[in-house]
């Protein structure tokens, strides 16, 4: 049967998650479990999180990998393609992956702002279905690099040139198994409390929003030495 690009353009229902309000009644506990700061000196929201929550995120489906599977350290990013600070987050992240090679990076879906952020969000797990991380993550440099809203349409011109043809990818990207990993990528984020986007899972801890390069990278350093983002 045909896909009918209206259907998958057009919503996201299904998904099971409120796009603006995931998350919203967990995010209250997002003091400061930790004293940080971001590049520019503000405190950084966070957490402890529940370890046994964290350990399922690894078996999550669909979620882009950058670095060594072998890596000590994974740092997650639940982001929102249509988020202006995922935009900063996402060149921030590339300058990690390519500073730090034993970092492994984890890019997870978490559309909350609108139905045109899970359009693209399909679009990027039916690139990851197809063709594996090392595209989507290319996808997603290019996607969070540009300028305007990302919807599916455009998810798909840039996916195009991946070299598959976007009639494939609507099919996948309106698969039941794309529909599924894309829900437990969001309640993995609302269960976690991740209102915010870009939000980040490092060890234990969970970040709210992006504190930059400079500050994720001191966060790191830290959990390498004593398991916390500072020590």
């Amino acid at each position: 049967m045909r896909f009918d690009r209206r259907h998958f353009l057009a919503s996201t229902a299904g998904l099971g998650i409120g796009l603006a309000g995931a998350g919203r009644a967990f995010a209250q506990g997002y003091g400061q479990a930790y004293k940080v700061d971001s590049d520019e000196g503000r405190p950084v929201a966070n957490t402890r999180l529940p370890g046994e929550i964290v350990g399922e995120i690894s078996g999550l489906k669909g979620v882009t990998y950058v670095g060594p599977a072998e890596a000590e350290t994974t740092l997650y990013e639940f982001f929102d393609y249509n988020c202006p600070y995922c935009r900063k987050a996402a060149a921030d992240m590339v300058s990690l992956a390519e500073s730090d090679p034993t970092l492994r990076i984890g890019l997870v879906n978490n559309p909350i702002l609108s139905p045109q952020s899970a359009q693209a969000a399909k679009v990027a797990l039916a690139v990851q279905r197809k063709l594996g991380s090392a595209a989507a993550w290319s996808l997603y440099r290019t996607l969070l690099g540009g300028r305007g809203t990302i919807d599916g349409t455009g998810a798909l011109k840039a996916a195009a040139k991946l070299g598959v043809p976007s009639a494939e990818l609507e099919t996948i990207g309106d698969s039941e198994e794309v529909r599924l990993a894309l829900k437990a990528q969001m309640r993995m984020a609302a269960d976690l409390g991740l209102a915010a986007t870009p939000s980040y899972v490092l060890g234990n801890t969970g970040l709210l929003g992006h504190p930059g390069a400079k500050s994720l990278a001191r966060m790191i350093a830290a959990t390498r030495r004593c398991d916390r983002i500072a020590c």
